[in-house]
């Protein structure tokens, strides 16, 4: 049964069965999210193994591989509320779902030319920022690795799109849990040169992630062409055929959603480079804690992308009342789950952080004590991040996105950093400070965005007869 048939089989309780449509739909997104972001924890897991050098340069090396990543990534991200969309007017779409499949794809091809000469040259724009020289050489050898994820990547997204707004994510979550495995046995051979693989250092992490995202497109490709509930489609038939309108409407749509995901991940890019002007153990003890929260948004992303789904098959629908349900439903779910990580963050750090580095090592010691301060920084915004994750979420649903790129860039950047760098440098917070600032930046956004869907909520009806 798919989770749609599950949110209608018993309409005297609609609240209820909406909270199981959306758990029933979210729980593999959510997996699927955890087990993506654990292919990077596991690359830094290994580096901190290898050494506190090693891992500072790779979190250098990621978050400015993470930086360009992020913006195509909010392209590839409006295939999905188009298609839930088409699906809400008509179930059995499907030469509409394979254009936007196409278009979404020649995106992904597009975007990644510039993305990759950005990347080649990583070490002199680390260099540029000021960073340490032998961190910037190591990590520039990393991201030469590393860049050629980005289109693999970008493929699979816009496939486990089109999974999802089908209501059919597991597929991902399999195929996603299997690289995962992969990235983890391919960091361990490459980078310490196990099983007669060449010693090949922190290059090694960035060529295990590449095969893996290799991996995962290839995966996807082989269950939409072979499985018989996809094969319909006809994905890749004719893909040299150009469908300009629809891939004006999903630039339309999409480069509101890549502004905000590009705010957000920039300011935590602008956090660790800002922590590399403090120390290299603040920018161990950063990504450390940077881990551990994102492993914790990964659920309220997850319910994200079942609120935009939900959401937009009941805008597709023209269902106000459906639309109110999905969205309220999806908060609720992810306000709860994150106010239960704020208090492991608080109450139990040390074990959290003994994960990512040895706590007993006396070399660790000022590593250990600046992740459990930053830590009890993370526990206190987790509330505010899921709220803001999952309220863009229930509003791409209604392709409103441009309204909240611009939240997005006030409470980031008009507030979130400015106060960072006033607490951290003017007020000798250090690393504290600026992770004050990116508490109060999420803040901003999430009440902005809630204010958003107080007002969409009244006007929700008529944006679906208009679509």
């Amino acid at each position: 049964m798919s989770a749609i048939e599950a949110g209608v089989r018993t309409p005297e309780s609609p609240w209820r069965d909406e909270i199981r449509a959306t758990l029933s739909l979210s729980w593999p997104m959510v997996l699927t999210n955890l087990a993506q972001i654990a292919m990077t924890a596991t690359d830094v897991m290994m580096m901190g193994h290898a050494g506190p050098q090693m891992l500072a340069a790779g979190a250098l090396g990621s978050n400015l591989y993470f930086a360009p990543l992020i913006f195509g990534l909010g392209l590839m991200n409006a295939t999905a509320p188009m298609m839930a969309t088409e699906l809400g007017r008509n179930r059995h779409s499907v030469r509409d779902i394979r254009r936007t499949v196409r278009q979404g794809l020649w995106i992904a091809v597009l975007v990644c030319i510039p993305i990759w000469l950005v990347l080649w040259n990583t070490e002199a724009i680390l260099l540029a920022m000021g960073q340490e020289p032998a961190l910037a050489r190591e990590a520039g050898i990393y991201v030469r690795w590393l860049q050629w994820a980005v289109l693999p990547f970008y493929g699979y997204i816009v496939l486990r799109s089109f999974l999802s707004a089908l209501q059919r994510p597991r597929w991902a979550l399999v195929i996603v849990v299997v690289a995962v495995l992969f990235n983890a046995f391919a960091n361990w051979c490459l980078i310490f040169g196990n099983l007669g693989f060449p010693e090949m250092g922190i290059s090694g992490s960035g060529l295990a992630t590449t095969l893996s995202s290799m991996l995962m497109f290839g995966g996807l490709v082989a269950v939409v062409s072979l499985e018989r509930q996809f094969r319909r489609y006809r994905l890749f038939g004719r893909f040299w055929r150009s469908d300009w309108p629809r891939f004006k409407a999903l630039l339309e749509l999409g480069l509101p959603i890549a502004g905000i995901l590009t705010f957000e991940v920039w300011i935590f890019n602008a956090a660790t480079i800002l922590m590399g002007l403090i120390s290299a153990a603040s920018i161990a003890a950063h990504s450390i804690a940077m881990q551990i929260a994102s492993i914790a948004f990964m659920v309220p992303m997850g319910l994200s992308q079942a609120a935009t789904v939900r959401v937009g098959r009941a805008f597709g629908a023209g269902d106000a009342v459906g639309i109110t349900r999905a969205g309220w439903t999806a908060y609720a779910l992810g306000i709860g789950f994150m106010s239960l990580t704020a208090l492991s963050m608080v109450l139990w750090p040390r074990v959290l952080i003994s994960g990512f580095i040895d706590i007993d090592d006396p070399d660790n010691a000022e590593v250990v004590a600046l992740a459990v301060t930053f830590l009890a920084f993370a526990g206190l915004f987790q509330i505010v991040d899921g709220a803001q994750a999952v309220g863009s979420g229930m509003l791409r649903g209604l392709h409103d996105t441009q309204l909240p790129m611009v939240y997005g860039f006030i409470g980031y950047w008009v507030v979130g950093l400015p106060l960072g760098v006033l607490l951290a440098f003017y007020f000798d917070l250090a690393g504290a400070g600026i992770w004050t600032g990116l508490a109060t930046g999420l803040a901003v956004v999430a009440v902005l965005l809630l204010f958003r869907w107080l007002r969409r909520d009244r006007l929700k009806l008529a944006r679906a007869a208009a679509a």
